[in-house]
């Protein structure tokens, strides 16, 4: 069972919270620095959201959407070969960490090797790290190498929000449907967050919320940062 409970807030404080994402996003993002191992990480700064999930399931076009641009974050042209972690630095305030694709079915070793290696060293002792954004295909079933990516999050201590991608191609009950297996699935890791969001990259759905749910993670906005 999940140690987490949904926090319960007003439409006002909804509000305040998706502006304050808006806002946030609106500012300037930036690739900054790409580790290929563990000894190359930047120096730890601001809090740190990584986004993980299978190759091909929309990573690159979400981090787009979330950012308001065209290819801040780009799909490697072979799914599974990537071994990097790229970081953008979100006005100082927060930083975005996509991490390598899983799952690839002609990536040598999947999952043990792209993860149990440098990307659970990352996951476990990376200081600044504040939660773990789990994206699965809403249109394809949960496959072994997810599940094996849960445990391992539980098995880290790390905080991790699963997000439905490609919703758009889905229909309202079959996208519930949906919904509700994944929360059920949540419920039994410790390490996940209790709410599941529905998003697509094609429409703008859950666009919104989740700047800002990433947004009540991010260093508070400063003199300086306003002036800057």
């Amino acid at each position: 069972m999940s140690d987490f409970v949904a926090p319960q807030s007003s439409p006002e404080e909804d509000e305040r919270l998706r502006e304050a994402g808006r806002l946030l996003f609106a500012g300037p993002c930036n690739f900054f620095f790409g580790a290929q191992k563990l000894d190359q990480l930047p120096v730890p700064a601001a809090p740190e959201i990584a986004f993980a999930g299978r190759s091909n399931v929309g990573k690159s076009s979400l981090i787009n959407a979330l950012t308001g641009r065209k290819a801040l974050a780009r799909a490697s042209s072979e799914p599974g070969r990537t071994k990097q972690l790229n970081f953008f630095d979100l006005g100082g305030r927060l930083t975005l960490v996509d991490m390598p694709g899983y799952g690839y079915a002609k990536a040598a070793k999947d999952v043990k090797e792209d993860w149990q290696g440098m990307m659970f060293a990352y996951l476990r002792g990376r200081p600044t790290l504040r939660r773990v954004i789990l994206l699965l295909d809403a249109r394809i079933e949960i496959k072994t190498s997810d599940h094996e990516i849960m445990t391992l999050l539980d098995r880290a201590a790390v905080t991790f929000e699963i997000v439905l991608t490609k919703c758009d191609a889905l229909r309202p009950g079959s996208l519930e449907v949906k919904r509700a297996q994944v929360a059920d699935l949540a419920r039994q890791h410790p390490a996940a967050y209790p709410e599941i969001l529905l998003t697509s990259s094609e429409n703008g759905l859950g666009v919104p919320e989740l700047r800002a749910s990433l947004a009540s993670l991010a260093l508070p906005q400063t003199d300086e940062l306003i002036l800057s």
